[in-house]
């Protein structure tokens, strides 16, 4: 039934194609089913993931697994919009879905593209320069902005937060934050911004800019570690920060940042001596890989574990337990099912070829993976 079904899905869209962009071809979508897939008992219809292409290649794809069809779709953009010149974009960076919208962010093509998050066709376009991360927040999206060009400057500008209403998807205010914010959160009305100072290296930013949303101001600058990248939060509320250290001799680590009791001010609690590029949260676990590049040395050290997010102590050393995480060559992505806690980690590969997305049961077992596009990344889930 589901080989019947990629037949006629293929036939169909081929002779749609045909009526359009008669002057430029359009890359078909290609279809593989993801076989022994039993049709899930859960609130998730599916999941995209964006995949990020090499910069200055215009090869920024978006895909997406159906559950219930057990339909691996690749490169599904073009094809639903097949009169949309330049397709994506360059570099996508981050994806996220609030209410019926899908919004990617695409960094070197300073925009959000925002889609139908059902049927993947373009809605509009918001234009942020050198735009970052997304989060959303009682009907609005917030995107994090270098403001600057896309260039290693000493004297790079401070960067910024937009927010965005998510009904005109108009810009309706901008503050400025620390220098090139990556990874936000939002508690209590406050969002959390870690800044990275990227472009200003060995000056690197070390702060997380605090953001009052009624406001929206800036309302504190905290002293963390430097080159932040990833922000997250568990359901303690508690938040997770990376510092991806100097690349030399001062190392990544990861930060835990809680309120300082009876106050409603953040502090940095705990460093854990460990290098983490990614995180994902499943109940009382943080599952973590780690790519350590050394200029020194000119190797990346690859390591995965888990964390207990109560304890704040690693409790495995690896979270993939029959030894196929030997076949990832380039860890760039994690993301896990919020109600089966199937694991999905993404490989880079050689960064200028097709990836592949593993997925992982819950115990670590590898139960399937798929080529994907380049340099897969970010994954959303849809929901029913």
């Amino acid at each position: 039934m589901r080989n019947l079904l990629l037949i006629l899905i293929s036939v169909c869209l081929v002779a749609a194609i045909s009526a359009c962009r008669e002057d430029e071809l359009v890359v078909p979508t290609e279809y593989e089913i993801i076989p022994d897939i039993p049709a899930p008992d859960t609130k998730v219809r599916g999941f995209y993931l964006l995949n990020e292409g090499n910069m200055g290649s215009n090869k920024c794809t978006l895909d997406y697994f159906d559950y219930f069809t057990g339909l691996y779709s690749r490169n599904l953009y073009a094809e639903k919009n097949p009169n949309v010149i330049k397709e994506l974009g360059d570099v996508g960076n981050d994806i996220g879905i609030y209410g019926s919208k899908l919004y990617v962010v695409v960094n070197c093509s300073h925009k959000v593209e925002v889609l139908d998050a059902r049927s993947g066709v373009r809605i509009g376009q918001i234009d942020i320069p050198n735009c970052r991360y997304v989060r959303f927040h009682r009907g609005k999206a917030y995107v994090s902005s270098y403001v600057g060009p896309v260039l290693i400057d000493p004297d790079a500008p401070k960067g910024a937060v937009y927010r965005v209403d998510t009904l005109s998807l108009e810009v309706t205010g901008r503050v400025t934050v620390g220098y090139q914010p990556e990874e936000m959160e939002i508690l209590d009305d406050y969002m959390y911004v870690a800044n990275s100072g990227g472009y200003r290296a060995p000056n690197y930013d070390n702060t997380v800019s605090v953001i009052q949303l009624i406001d929206f101001k800036q309302v504190q600058q905290i002293p963390v570690d430097i080159n932040l990248h990833r922000l997250k939060k568990d359901r303690y509320n508690k938040l997770w920060v990376t510092s991806r250290g100097d690349y030399l001799s001062r190392p990544s680590r990861l930060l835990v940042m809680e309120k300082r009791p009876g106050t409603n001010r953040m502090e940095v609690t705990d460093t854990l001596r460990l290098a983490c590029s990614n995180m994902a949260f499943f109940g009382d676990k943080l599952y973590y890989y780690a790519t350590g590049w050394n200029e020194y040395t000119q190797t990346n050290s690859i390591t995965y574990g888990i964390i207990d997010i109560r304890t704040k102590k690693k409790i495995s050393d690896n979270f993939i337990t029959d030894g196929t995480e030997k076949d990832i060559a380039v860890p760039y992505g994690i993301a896990i099912h919020p109600e089966t806690g199937d694991i999905f980690v993404t490989d880079a590969k050689n960064y200028v070829s097709s990836g592949t997305l593993h997925c992982y049961d819950n115990t670590g077992r590898r139960k399937w993976s798929v080529r994907t596009g380049d340099i897969p990344a970010q994954i959303t889930f849809l929901k029913r």
